[in-house]
């Protein structure tokens, strides 16, 4: 996949040591998230909404019902901002003003195109769903053609955007590296808890193995 060529509204402004633009560093962000905010204008207003997501090769799709706004205002092909947020400790300096956090974004920028087919609309749901949880697919009842009508995929392609990072320790003044406070980072992460059966389940209560190990979506468990 091709790295990303930085543009003048992708282009990292501040702070431009952590910004990126390899696609290797961008797919990793992304890979290791599952909750995007996809930005947009309808009438001349803003909006932002938080919604589902996954990466297939070079390409963010999302999806959600035929009848969100958000979503057909999108595959009409208006201009969309999409970003992914980690946070990954929360660092404490010796002066308020230089405290910080630990994170990982990404932020795209671009045009979706609506997945037309119900063969293709499905193997994009099945590639998601795939993604979070290996073989689960095989298990479900098979989908309707109500319910796969019902259903929007949107995606869109990565070629505009910049990944920002930052790691490490406080950055306080010289000065200030002797005062008597704590500083430091505390590191945090995302996890999983056990899983809770369905109170109307049918079968066997055990969960599957796929929800033993979740940290290729960025989560680990307790």
């Amino acid at each position: 996949m091709s790295d990303l060529t930085p543009t003048t509204r992708s282009r990292v402004k501040r702070l431009r040591e952590r910004g990126a633009y390899d696609f290797d560093t961008i797919a990793s962000i992304l890979d290791a998230g599952l909750l995007c905010h996809v930005g947009y204008v309808i009438d001349g207003h803003p909006y932002v909404t938080p919604t589902a997501y996954w990466r297939d090769r070079d390409h963010v799709y999302w999806h959600g019902s035929s009848a969100s706004r958000m979503l057909r205002t999108l595959e009409k092909g208006v201009d969309a901002c999409f970003t992914v947020s980690h946070l990954d400790g929360l660092v404490l300096a010796r002066s308020g003003f230089n405290h910080s956090i630990n994170y990982r974004s990404v932020m795209l920028f671009g045009r979706a195109r609506k997945i037309e087919g119900e063969g293709a609309k499905l193997r994009a749901l099945e590639s998601f769903l795939e993604r979070m949880f290996p073989g689960r697919w095989q298990q479900l009842r098979p989908a309707t053609t109500k319910e796969i009508k019902a259903t929007t995929v949107l995606r869109m392609a990565i070629e505009e955007g910049s990944a920002k990072i930052r790691t490490g320790w406080p950055h306080d003044d010289e000065d200030d590296y002797g005062w008597p406070v704590w500083a430091g980072v505390v590191p945090v992460r995302a996890v999983t808890q056990q899983p809770l059966p369905d109170e109307r389940l049918v079968g066997a209560k055990e969960p599957p193995d796929y929800l033993a190990d979740l940290s290729h979506l960025g989560l680990n468990r307790k």
